[in-house]
């Protein structure tokens, strides 16, 4: 998927640094994402849920506030107004390249952030916290000692998270004097609450108060054992499957005409871990899944393997055709259930045609039916599609693109 480095002017005129993560096909929409408090757009948590977005349609926007990372100004005369200001400002960025965002994402302070900014975007729909304080002040804790200096002197150093952040005395007069509470009540869109009950930085608690203060459409998903910044693989891409299952529910994922001779469309697999086997797929806007590799051959077992989604094409293929069959009969067929093994056969039990796979396919079927019609639907199995598709074979052609182009 590309990654387009880019600038934008923020809200105090300084320049911001940006990373645009888009889909390797069409653009289905927009998303705009906020970072957790002195953190960057490269924090692992935004770069796995981009990239998962990504892969489904959804182009992010990532960058850094004020004063952090690559971007201009000085930290220390920033506060959380003006991190809500560069909000807005990266949105009318996103505007002027008709990419308006249509959906909101903010992590901890930049949750929090989001649902300030949310007013003043309109094109937005959609707001997702993660790990979000439900009010501002919350980011005090984190350097509680150092507060009397800052009072004193105007601003102090701040060790967090390992550097040193010069902390200034407007930030926390800011912080303490937000209140989010009317924001979340008249926020108007539709809102996703993401957080781990086991999260040290900010408690559950901030969560049921974003939830509860929130009118519907409002939805609340536990993270189970995820660490504040999501910092494993495998609860990044597990909030951002959620984002993008949710968000399909309130957005116009308007999916893009199929190519001629391919009505169902393209299924595009795109790589989730250069480093294992882990695949997304994509058909559409709302259809997705992971492929993947069982460990023991060298997977992390997130997904079915290539295999598996074969062997569940045939057997959804064959429940459709007998329940198809049985509905223009008028047959009592209560419930069909298809269990589909695949295995390899020796060289020498392949048979003439040298053909190595086997997939074993055992029917289920309950309802009043007599003899002769269950022996009527066994037949009719074998008349599915795939079933055909697999004992005929199929003609496959190979396009390599060259590079910079995509599909769609």
């Amino acid at each position: 998927m590309p990654i387009e480095k880019t600038t934008f002017q923020g809200a105090a005129g300084v320049p911001l640094a940006a990373r645009l993560d888009l889909p390797d096909g069409p653009r289905l929409a927009t998303a705009l994402f906020a970072h957790c408090f002195t953190c960057g757009k490269d924090i692992a948590a935004a770069r796995r849920i981009a990239a998962r977005l990504a892969a489904m349609g959804i182009g992010v926007l990532r960058f850094d506030f004020t004063g952090l990372g690559h971007s201009g100004g000085e930290f220390a005369n920033t506060t959380f107004t003006s991190n809500v200001d560069d909000l807005v400002a990266a949105a009318g960025f996103l505007e002027g390249r008709g990419m308006a965002p249509s959906l909101l994402i903010g992590h901890s302070l930049g949750g929090a952030a989001v649902l300030a900014a949310a007013a003043r975007i309109p094109s937005a729909r959609a707001v997702v916290t993660i790990g979000a304080p439900f009010e501002p002040g919350h980011i005090l804790r984190r350097f509680a000692g150092a507060l009397d200096r800052i009072e004193t002197d105007g601003s102090a150093e701040v060790r967090l998270g390992g550097r040193v952040f010069r902390i200034g005395r407007g930030l926390i007069d800011d912080a303490t004097g937000t209140q989010l509470e009317a924001a979340i009540r008249g926020l108007g869109k539709a809102l996703l609450v993401l957080h781990s009950p086991r999260d040290e930085v900010v408690g559950i608690e901030d969560a049921a108060r974003i939830f509860l203060a929130a009118r519907h459409p409002r939805s609340f998903v536990t993270l189970d054992d995820a660490d504040h910044l999501l910092s494993r693989a495998e609860d990044a891409e597990y909030a951002a499957a959620v984002i993008a299952a949710w968000a399909s529910r309130y957005l116009e994922l308007a999916p893009p005409a199929p190519p001629e001779g391919a009505p169902e469309g393209v299924v595009r697999v795109t790589e989730a871990d250069p480093d294992g086997f882990a695949q997304d797929i994509q058909s559409g806007p709302r259809h997705h899944a992971v492929a993947d590799e069982p460990v023991a051959q060298g997977g992390t077992d997130r997904g079915m393997s290539p295999y598996g989604f074969l062997a569940a094409g045939l057997g959804a293929c064959t429940a459709m055709t007998l329940r198809m069959y049985a509905r223009r009969k008028g047959w009592p067929l209560a419930r069909v259930r298809v269990d589909v093994t695949h295995g390899k056969l020796h060289a020498q039990d392949a048979g003439a045609g040298g053909r190595a796979d086997l997939f074993r396919r055992t029917l289920t079927i309950e309802g009043d039916l007599d003899a002769d019609q269950r022996a009527r639907l066994r037949e009719i199995a074998d008349r599915c599609p795939v079933h055909r598709t697999l004992e005929a074979g199929a003609r496959i052609e190979t396009e390599v693109l060259p590079v910079g182009e995509g599909g769609d």
